[in-house]
């Protein structure tokens, strides 16, 4: 004799309220009130399909400790990328431009805005190179020996640069002030009053040094670098460091794609030139 089908998923008869005791338990309750409708030998079907077997409820995924190894690495391999892209400073990623943490406004692309900058960047070397001051003898001669160490490591922000040879024609003989630097481009502003980007690579800079201090003969190293801002009612120093006595060194960009930062703490080692 062939068993019926019945669908043990089909909503109980009559009211769906059921009061369970030890005596009374859920399963065969159940079982049995909702294949009456359909069979009379409900407890029948129950002692032969349902008593005794395991019945897969739902398919829960299977968890072993290799997938939650496996789940871990994952979760601190997206940490460690996502340390890498926010950095020592806590920048988000993407450019920087669309991280907020600089941006700049063409229409202040003005060269006699960022003269100040150059003032004080002029301030900074001549207490770096402990320059002599005006009137203290002949220049002293700047040995390429005794500032290189010193000038690989420096800040190039506020400094004149100029591209001496490149292989884009299109930026040969530009020249600005540095207003931001990164690993690979220099960003300056024109005297012209326009923002440039002069990719490090396959390019020669030159800058200019000048040769005695700009600081006042009562500064002292100690002491902070005063800052070229004019009073009110006083006229803005519009002078740079090629209106007076300097000297000019080149800086190969192929050998310099390092952040101002880095460059900070990094050891150099000398290198034969490499011509373009």
């Amino acid at each position: 004799m062939s068993t019926p089908n019945v669908d043990l998923y089909a909503p109980p008869p009559g009211p769906t309220k059921l009061k369970l005791t030890a005596a009374n338990p859920f399963t065969p309750t159940y079982i049995e009130r909702v294949v009456t409708h359909q069979n009379a030998n409900a407890k029948e079907i129950y002692q032969t399909r349902v008593h005794g077997r395991m019945l897969l409820l739902d398919n829960a995924a299977k968890q072993n400790k290799w997938r939650e190894e496996m789940k871990a690495k994952k979760e601190k391999e997206r940490a460690a990328k996502e340390r890498r892209k926010l950095g020592p400073t806590g920048r988000r990623q993407g450019t920087a431009r669309a991280m907020g943490l600089w941006s700049f406004d063409p229409g202040q692309a003005k060269f006699a805005l960022f003269l100040p900058l150059h003032q004080l960047w002029l301030g900074y070397m001549s207490e770096l190179l402990n320059l002599p001051q005006p009137g203290s003898g002949p220049p002293r001669v700047l040995s390429g020996l005794a500032v290189h160490p010193r000038l690989i490591k420096a800040d190039f922000h506020g400094s004149i640069i100029t591209v001496h040879q490149t292989k884009n024609s299109s930026i040969l003989g530009m020249s600005g002030i540095v207003i931001h630097e990164t690993e690979g481009t220099f960003k300056i502003v024109t005297r012209d009053d326009k923002l440039k980007i002069l990719p490090k690579r396959n390019s020669i800079f030159t800058f200019a040094l000048p040769v005695f201090s700009t600081l006042p003969a009562s500064h002292t190293a100690n002491a902070p670098l005063p800052l070229p801002i004019p009073q009110e009612g006083q006229t803005p120093d519009l002078r740079t460091v090629l209106d007076g006595p300097h000297v000019t060194m080149e800086l190969y960009g192929n050998q310099f794609c390092y952040r101002s930062a880095d460059r900070a703490g990094r050891k150099f080692k000398a290198k034969e030139t490499i011509e373009l």
